[in-house]
C-alpha cells in the first residue's frame, strides 16, 4: 500500500486511534482547516461532520455507510415524531425508531450470544449467517464473508445516543433538529463516536448556535486533558497489560495466588486508565474545537459504596440507564419489590451493554445485588455508626476490593478463567509471595504504584496541579508536552494496544 492509500484507505491492521502518530497528524490537518471557517457556524458543523464520517471510516471501514444511513433514517423519524400532534402515531414511530436502533445492536452485537445460547439450551447446531452481508453481494456484487458478523466500533456508543435524541423529542424535551448536516454532526462528532462518553442531545445540540470560543485557560485545560489522557493510556494502563495483566488472564493456571491477587487489582487500575484516559483526551480535543463534553468519571475508586462508585464511573452511561430505562421501568415508585426489580433488570442489561457473554451478564448480576445490599443495609445501620477516618479508609478498601474481585468476569474470556483466577486466590495465596512477585515485577509494580497514587491523591492536590499547568506560560506548557511525549513514547515496547471499550 503506497503512501497516499495508507492516508486515505482503511486498513483493518491499523485503525485511526488517539494513540496513533498518524491520529495526531490527522486532527493537525482539521484545525488547519477549521481556522479558516470556525467563525461560520453552518460551515463548521458541516467540515466537522465530513471530517468525522473519515475519521470513521479509517477506524471502521464501509460501516461509516451503515452509520450514515442509520442516522438518515433516525433524522427523518424524529422529524415526524416532532411534527405530528396524534399520540398514538407518535408512539408507533418512537417505537420503530427504538425498535430499530436495538434491532441494529441485537443483530450485529448479540448474534453469536443468542445462537450458543440457543444451541446449548436447545442441542441444536446452528451457525451464525450475516443477511445482511449476503443481501450486499446478491444486490451490489460485493464479496462480504457471510459466515461471520463483525462488530462496529462503537455501535453501543452511537446507538444509545441516537436512541436518548429520539426519545427527548418524543418527551417535547427537545425540537428535533430539521438540517441533516447538524444532526449527522451530533452523531459522527469524532472525538466521542466510538467510546463515548454517551453525550446527551440535550447537552451539545444547543452548543451548536453558539459562537466559537476559546480562551488560554480553555486551551491550559484541553492541553493538561489530552496528556493527562496519554499518559492513563499508554504509560499505566498499555503497560502493566502488556507486560503483566494480560499474562496472567491468558494462561492462569501457569500462575500463583499473589500474581492473581496482583493482577487482579490491576486490572481495575487498567481499564479505568485506559477508559478515563480515552475520555480525557476527546474532553480535550472537542474543547479546542469550542465543544464542551460532560465529565464520565470522576474518582471512582474513591467511592466508600457500590451505590458511590456508580455514580462517579461511567457517568455517561449509568446516568442514560437511570433516564433512559430504570425510570422508565418506574424506578422506586411502585414498591420495595418492583423497586428490587427494576434495579436489577437495569444493571443486568447494563452488563449485557458491555458484552455479548454471560460473563458480563455475571458482572452485572454481582453489582445489581451489590446495590440491593447496599440499600438495606444503609437503612438498617445508618442511624447506628458513627463516621471515623479509619471506618472511612476501610469502606473505600471495600468497595474497590469489591469492584476488582466483579472484574475477574469483567476481564476472563471464558467462565472457566474466572474460576481458575478465583481459585488461584482462595487457594494459593500466601502474603509472603507478595515480596517475591514484586521483586520479578518491579518495573510493573512501579508503574501500578504510580496509577494508585494518582488515583487516590487528594482532589485539592489534583486541581492545584491542573491549575498550574493552566496558568503556566504558553512556553512551559509546550516543553511539558515534548517531555510526556517523549517519555511515553519511549516506554511504548510494543504494538499500539486499541481502547478497551472499542468492544463495546
Amino acid at each position: 500500500m503506497d503512501a497516499v492509500s495508507k492516508i486515505f484507505l482503511y486498513s483493518e491492521h491499523s485503525p485511526l486511534i488517539f494513540t496513533q502518530a498518524y491520529f495526531w497528524g490527522f486532527f493537525a490537518a482539521v484545525l488547519a482547516g477549521y481556522s479558516a471557517i470556525y467563525k461560520n457556524n453552518g460551515l463548521r458543523h458541516a467540515y466537522l461532520f465530513f471530517v468525522s464520517v473519515f475519521f470513521y471510516y479509517k477506524t471502521a471501514g464501509l460501516f461509516c455507510l451503515f452509520l450514515f444511513a442509520s442516522t438518515l433514517v433516525n433524522f427523518f423519524i424524529a422529524l415526524a415524531i416532532g411534527g405530528l400532534s396524534n399520540e398514538w402515531t407518535r408512539k408507533a414511530l418512537i417505537t420503530l425508531s427504538i425498535t430499530l436502533n436495538l434491532s441494529v445492536l441485537a443483530y450485529f452485537k448479540y448474534a453469536y450470544f443468542f445462537t450458543d445460547s440457543y444451541n446449548a439450551l436447545f442441542h441444536t447446531n446452528n451457525a451464525v449467517f450475516n443477511y445482511l452481508a449476503h443481501w450486499a453481494n446478491t444486490a451490489v456484487g460485493t464479496t462480504f464473508d457471510v459466515s461471520k458478523i463483525i462488530l462496529p466500533v462503537g455501535l453501543s456508543f452511537y446507538t444509545f445516543q441516537k436512541i436518548s435524541y429520539m426519545v427527548d423529542v418524543y418527551r417535547r424535551d427537545l425540537k428535533p433538529l430539521d438540517n441533516f448536516l447538524d444532526f449527522g454532526f451530533f452523531v459522527f462528532f469524532f472525538p466521542q463516536l466510538v467510546a463515548g462518553p454517551i453525550v446527551r442531545a440535550t447537552d451539545f445540540l444547543p452548543q451548536l448556535s453558539k459562537p466559537y470560543t476559546l480562551t488560554k485557560e480553555e486551551f491550559g485545560l484541553a492541553t493538561f486533558w489530552i496528556l493527562n489522557g496519554l499518559i492513563k493510556k499508554m504509560l499505566v494502563s498499555d503497560y502493566i497489560s502488556v507486560n503483566f495483566i494480560d499474562r496472567v488472564f491468558e494462561n492462569p493456571a501457569l500462575y500463583g495466588g499473589a500474581e492473581s491477587l496482583l493482577a487482579c487489582y490491576g486490572y481495575s487500575l487498567q481499564v479505568y486508565c485506559d477508559f478515563s484516559g480515552y475520555t480525557d483526551i476527546a474532553i480535550g480535543l472537542s474543547l479546542l474545537m469550542g465543544f464542551r463534553l460532560p465529565m464520565n468519571f470522576n474518582q471512582p475508586h474513591k467511592a466508600a459504596n457500590v451505590a458511590e462508585f456508580w455514580q462517579r464511573w461511567h457517568i455517561s452511561l449509568s446516568s442514560w440507564l437511570r433516564d433512559y430505562l430504570y425510570i422508565p421501568l418506574g424506578g422506586n415508585r411502585h414498591g420495595e419489590t418492583r423497586t428490587n426489580i427494576n434495579l436489577m433488570v437495569t444493571m443486568l442489561l447494563g452488563g449485557l451493554w458491555h458484552g455479548a457473554s454471560w460473563q458480563f451478564i455475571i458482572w452485572g448480576g454481582l453489582n445489581g445485588l451489590a446495590l440491593l445490599v447496599y440499600r438495606y443495609w444503609r437503612r438498617a445501620m445508618s442511624s447506628r455508626i458513627t463516621p471515623t477516618v479509619v471506618g472511612y479508609i476501610g469502606s473505600i478498601a471495600l468497595t474497590f476490593s469489591f469492584i476488582s474481585f466483579t472484574r475477574i468476569f469483567f476481564r476472563s474470556e471464558t467462565l472457566d478463567v474466572s474460576l481458575q483466577v478465583m481459585s488461584n486466590i482462595a487457594t494459593q495465596f500466601h502474603i509472603g509471595a507478595l515480596a517475591s512477585v514484586a521483586g520479578s515485577y518491579k518495573t510493573v509494580c512501579a508503574v501500578m504504584l504510580f496509577g494508585f497514587v494518582g488515583q487516590w491523591l487528594p482532589s485539592a492536590w489534583k486541581a492545584s496541579l491542573r491549575t498550574a499547568f493552566i496558568n503556566a506560560p504558553s512556553t512551559a506548557q509546550a516543553a511539558i508536552a515534548v517531555v510526556v511525549v517523549f517519555v511515553i513514547y519511549q516506554a511504548v515496547s510494543s504494538d499500539v494496544q486499541p481502547f478497551i471499550y472499542f468492544q463495546f
